[in-house]
């Protein structure tokens, strides 16, 4: 897809990655007072020079800003980028990833609709749809992450959407893209990915028919473990609609988050390279360990979708997801508490490694009948490789197993 950008904006959509990452949706020199860098812009509010001023804006539409939960140039750059790296018309920016989930759900999703997701969609996400979607009358059907059998049984002239991650969160199951957006089609359905864990440089959804786009941009976006983030990209139609719902909920983010995305989105290439890598080189050697019990990883030949992340995927990410072998939850916790350079805390995505023990940090106040019918046992650990040396890494997780 061609992605037209204003005059002022006139990075090829064709460049490389890296030149894109750079470039992408930002204006050309000379920017403000000569900087190389895009300015944050502060402001919570912006004046016109007269009362005509303000009706021509009104009435023309006019692309500059009127009030900052609306806008700020800051984020307009931040969404051209997006957009472009996305291969998508346009983007929307939001002050979380789950206030992108939400709001693209409340944007769409009225009383009497049904959504449809697999079992494996993020557990906040899930939450919201089961917890607070069905206080409107907005029902979730779940079903078993990636059969399509089970997907198009659930679908009924209700069905206003069918939404998935891609990879799954901790499980790190990859979906058919292309078959879930003709899924969608076939029965005239909008589908939506959260692609939080691929990123652009994995994957766009957008090139396999998917209407919507979804990423915290928290994680490998930024990449840096500094700001929260979300984001929305579509087709420019699809876009205003939660743009204006956006600006009725509030739910924009700040300029000097925004400031920090853009510079993170610069080194996304260069970032992914080292994280895919990390990721693929620590899920090969725990594969080997004898004191692991079970790697999830789509780059490994064993994983179940492992064709289609070969078929799909630039590189599977740096997330590895793995479990002891014959270890209760407490052997479980020792081992993360062993290693010295991950530390223990949410998220994942950044340049330092991050671990932890599904069990405690997601899943602890579950039933532990509950934490099995989401497929989250007691001695899972999922590590988020960030781009250390990966000898370094392995020796360290090798000193924790083998205590």
């Amino acid at each position: 897809m061609t992605v037209p950008q204003p005059p002022s904006h006139r990075t090829n959509p064709k460049s490389q990655w890296s030149t894109l990452s750079v470039h992408a949706g930002e204006d050309q020199a000379p920017k403000p007072r000569g900087a190389v860098t895009d300015p944050i812009f502060c402001a919570s509010t912006y004046a016109f020079s007269d009362t005509q001023s303000l009706i021509d804006f009104i009435v023309e539409k006019q692309p500059r800003e009127e009030y900052a939960r609306y806008g700020n140039p800051t984020e307009k750059t931040v969404e051209r980028k997006l957009a472009i790296l996305d291969g998508a018309e346009a983007a929307v920016l939001y002050a979380t990833g789950m206030a992108a989930v939400s709001g693209l759900l409340l944007a769409k999703l009225s009383a009497g609709d049904e959504l449809v997701i697999f079992d494996e969609f993020y557990q906040r996400s899930r939450e919201f749809c089961e917890n607070e979607l069905s206080r409107f009358g907005v029902a979730t059907k779940i079903v078993a992450t990636g059969d399509f059998d089970q997907l198009e049984a659930a679908i009924t002239p209700a069905t206003r959407l069918l939404f998935t991650e891609s990879p799954t969160n901790p499980h790190l199951s990859v979906i058919d893209l292309e078959r879930f957006a003709a899924l969608g089609r076939k029965h005239g359905i909008e589908t939506a990915v959260d692609a939080t864990l691929a990123t652009p440089y994995n994957v766009r959804p957008i090139e396999f028919g998917i209407d919507y786009v979804v990423h915290s941009c928290t994680k490998y976006l930024a990449g840096h473990n500094d700001l929260l983030a979300g984001s929305i990209s579509a087709a420019a139609a699809k876009i205003e609609p939660l743009r204006k719902f956006r600006g009725y909920a509030g739910t924009t983010n700040s300029p000097q988050a925004e400031y920090l995305l853009l510079r993170g989105l610069k080194t996304l290439e260069l970032r992914m390279q080292r994280h895919n890598a990390n990721g693929q080189a620590m899920a090969e050697f725990l594969a080997s360990h004898p004191r692991i019990d079970r790697v999830y990883y789509p780059g490994l030949p064993g994983h179940p979708n492992y064709e289609i992340a070969k078929r799909t995927m630039r590189g599977c990410g740096g997330v590895v997801t793995f479990t002891v072998k014959e270890a209760d939850w407490r052997q479980t916790a020792r081992i993360v508490d062993a290693v010295r350079i991950p530390q223990i805390a949410a998220s994942l995505g950044g340049v330092e490694s991050l671990i932890e023990q599904p069990l405690i940090l997601s899943y602890y106040e579950f039933t532990p009948e509950n934490r099995q019918s989401l497929g989250i046992p007691d001695n899972m650990i999922r590590l988020s490789c960030g781009i250390e040396n990966i000898e370094d890494l392995i020796a360290d997780l090798k000193q924790a197993l083998d205590k």
